[in-house]
C-alpha cells in the first residue's frame, strides 16, 4: 500500500515599503526515488521572478529566483504530490561485518562517504562521548540497530521540543538544554553515530501526521519543514531515523534535501537591499495531506 501526499508550502516576507530583492536559493522540490515517486509540482512566486533550476553538490533540486521588480510582499508558494512507499518500523538487514558496534567500512566505500564519518562539531568536555556510551552494552559489543533506535528514541523520550528562531544548535547546546528543535535533535542524533565511526547525513523535508486526519497517532514536528538524520549502514544503505519522533523508516517522511550539514539545507534562503528596518515579519505555512491509493 502506498500513500499520495500533497504538501502546500507557503513561505511569506513583509516589508514596511517596497524594497528590491536578491537572488533567493529555493530547497522545496523532492526528488523521485525507489520510495518516492513525484506525481506533480507547481511553484508561484509573487512578484514575478526568473526561475534557474540546478543540482547542487548533493544532487538536490535548487531554484534560482531573480526579481527586477521592487515589492512590500514577497512570496513563495511550493505545491506537489508524491506517492510515497515508505516503510513503518522496517527490518533493515544489516551485513555481518556490521551488526555490532564498533566496525568499520569496507575500503571501497569510505572515499564516498567522506567528511559524512566526520565529527563537524566541538565537543571539548567529551560531553557528546559521554552520553552516547550510555547506550553500549558493558562487554563492548552492542547491536547496531538497537543502538541506533535506543538513540533515537531516547532523545525523542528526554529531550522538550521547542521552536527557536536560531541556527541549528550545537550538540552540546542540546544536550546541556536537553531541549531542542527537530534540526537539533537530527544533529544530535548525527553527531553521537559519527562518534562512534558511522557515517550520518542530514535530511531536510516534510512529516505527514496521521493524527490530524484521525488515521494514527500525532506526530511533532508538522506544520512546518520538518528535518531528520541517515545512518549509513552495509546491506541496508542509508536508513532514515526521526529522533523527534523516535521513528525508523520513512513512513511519514518526505525528503526534499539531503546535505553533509543542516547549514547546507535552508528551504527559502536570500536577501534583499532596503534598510534594516524594512523587514517587518516572515510567516510560514505548511500542510501535508493524503489520499490512500493502491
Amino acid at each position: 500500500m502506498s500513500t499520495r501526499l500533497t504538501v502546500k508550502h507557503t513561505t511569506i516576507y513583509r516589508y514596511a515599503r517596497p524594497v528590491l530583492f536578491n537572488e533567493h536559493r529555493l530547497m522545496l522540490r523532492p526528488r523521485d526515488s525507489h520510495d518516492l515517486r513525484l506525481l506533480s509540482t507547481r511553484l508561484e512566486i509573487s512578484p514575478p521572478a526568473q526561475v534557474r533550476w540546478l543540482h547542487d553538490v548533493f544532487s538536490n533540486s535548487i531554484a534560482i529566483a531573480t526579481f527586477s521588480e521592487p515589492a512590500d510582499t514577497l512570496r513563495f508558494e511550493s505545491t506537489f504530490t508524491v506517492e510515497h512507499f515508505g516503510v513503518e518500523e522496517p527490518e533493515f538487514p544489516i551485513e555481518s561485518f556490521a551488526r555490532t558496534v564498533p566496525f568499520s567500512y569496507s575500503q571501497d566505500e569510505v572515499p564516498d562517504l567522506g567528511r559524512t564519518i566526520e565529527r563537524h562539531y566541538p565537543d571539548p568536555k567529551h560531553k557528546v562521548d559521554t552520553w552516547v556510551r550510555r547506550f553500549l552494552s558493558p562487554d563492548g559489543w552492542t547491536e547496531t540497530d538497537d543502538l541506533l533506535v535506543n538513540i533515537s528514541q531516547a532523545i525523542n523520550r528526554n529531550f522538550s521540543y521547542y521552536v527557536h528562531e536560531d541556527k541549528t544548535q550545537e550538540p552540546v547546546v542540546t544536550l546541556d538544554r536537553m531541549a531542542g528543535t527537530c534540526r537539533d535533535f537530527a544533529l544530535l542524533l548525527m553527531e553521537a553515530a559519527r562518534s562512534l565511526g558511522m557515517a550520518a547525513r542530514f535530511v531536510s523535508g516534510y512529516l505527514y501526521d496521521p493524527g490530524l486526519d484521525n488515521s494514527g497517532p500525532g506526530m511533532v514536528g508538522a506544520g512546518a519543514t520538518h528535518a531528520w538524520a541517515q545512518i549509513y549502514l552495509p546491506g541496508s544503505g542509508w536508513v532514515e531515523f526521526d529522533p523527534t519522533n523516535g521513528l525508523v523508516g520513512g513512513r511519514n517522511l518526505i525528503r526534499v534535501a539531503v546535505t553533509r550539514d543542516p547549514s547546507q539545507a535552508i528551504p527559502v534562503q536570500g536577501s534583499f537591499t532596503g534598510a534594516a528596518g524594512d523587514f517587518l515579519d516572515m510567516n510560514v505555512e505548511v500542510t501535508v495531506t493524503a489520499d490512500p491509493v493502491s
